[in-house]
């Protein structure tokens, strides 16, 4: 296995926090699209091993977070 790439290790660690800052939020809140979110940007990058892949979710997901934050 080869090691990660300083792209991969940096998105890894900026979409955890954001991950763990909309479960945080979601719990709070009692609502569960940021929970379910968060929860996901969290655990995807121990499985996505591009930096492209990696972002690309990252982005999507962040996205999808902005969009249902009224929903």
């Amino acid at each position: 296995m080869d090691l990660p790439t300083p792209g991969v290790l940096f998105g890894g660690l900026v979409f955890g926090v954001i991950g763990f800052a909309a479960f945080m939020y979601g719990k709070k809140q009692a609502r569960f699209s940021p929970m379910a979110i968060g929860v996901a940007m969290m655990v995807y990058p121990y499985f996505v091993q591009r930096g492209w892949v990696l972002w690309t979710i990252g982005a999507g997901l962040c996205a999808g977070l902005w969009v249902l934050r009224d929903w």
